[in-house]
């Protein structure tokens, strides 16, 4: 039996106050997931619905209050196996100031790598890599103290990039960026998908980035709601704006077409939905 890289069960986490009243509040109410190796994952859902929660257990950040979470065979809570899961499972958050450590930009997209003790032609190919896919070139020699948020964030996303472990999960990466860097930032992640079969999860508010995804995991509540591909989502598109979550652009423009008597395929994606305009119009 071929074990899932990552297999959640049972996985609650309950936070607890440190007030007198010792309140406690349910963040992951038993989640059961099972997520393969080299799968793209999207995870979405409103704020507090417990994205953030899930995604550090992946690789130990926050343990099990009941359950287990299992990366690669081991589990994140057992202390001897904590810091090979991490080698397997790195993390992007959405502040890039909690994980930029070095003074100049190249040397920390490099700081993963060295660790890992690779050589330094391995280490040099994987820092022009990384630059490249997100076209920050001309910031490799920047103290990260001068950019900007998002050079920041992209400098963040370069070094998780340059370590090429077997999972990057990315919490919200792209809410600093414009959409010409989240452009590059999708881009990239989905060259590494595809050239390293590397595992993607990616946490995000923005549906025209998880509609290119492979699977999307929908939360409300502390619990996954929806589990399956862009269009078997989005196709319940109702289903989402209930709990406050919007659809691509190109779901509603769709929608709204099909109404006014329009035979349009139920399309996702902008790229997509163009060519099928610019088709009926050459008709």
């Amino acid at each position: 039996m071929i074990l899932s890289f990552i297999e959640v069960k049972n996985l609650t986490h309950i936070f607890r106050e440190s007030d007198e009243k010792k309140t406690e509040k349910i963040a992951l109410d038993n989640i059961n997931l099972k997520i393969d190796k080299g799968e793209f994952i999207a995870i979405i859902g409103v704020n507090g619905s417990g994205k953030s929660t899930l995604a550090k257990h992946f690789n130990g950040l926050l343990l099990p209050s009941e359950g287990e979470c299992i990366v690669d065979g081991m589990k994140v809570d057992d202390s001897e196996d904590i810091w090979k899961v991490r080698q397997k499972v790195s993390m992007v958050f959405q502040n890039p100031d909690n994980q930029i450590i070095a003074t100049v930009v190249e040397d920390d997209i490099a700081f993963g790598p060295e660790n890992m003790g690779l050589e330094r032609e391995e280490i040099k190919d994987r820092i022009e890599f990384a630059l490249k896919s997100l076209h920050i070139e001309h910031l490799r020699k920047m103290p990260p103290h001068l950019l900007s948020g998002g050079q920041k964030q992209l400098t963040a996303i370069a070094g998780a990039i340059a370590m090429r472990t077997q999972c990057i999960v990315l919490d919200e990466p792209t809410a600093m960026l414009d959409p010409q860097g989240r452009n590059a930032v999708m881009k990239a992640l989905k060259e590494l998908h595809e050239k390293y079969n590397i595992t993607i999860i990616i946490i995000t508010h923005f549906m025209e980035e998880a509609v290119q995804a492979d699977r999307i995991i929908v939360m409300n509540d502390g619990k996954i709601i929806q589990d399956g591909m862009p269009k078997d989502i989005f196709k319940q598109k109702e289903n989402l704006k209930k709990i406050g979550l919007s659809v691509p652009l190109a779901v509603d423009i769709v929608d709204a077409l099909q109404k006014k008597g329009l035979k349009l395929a139920n399309l996702f994606d902008n790229e997509n939905l163009a060519k099928e305009l610019q088709q009926l119009i050459c008709k």
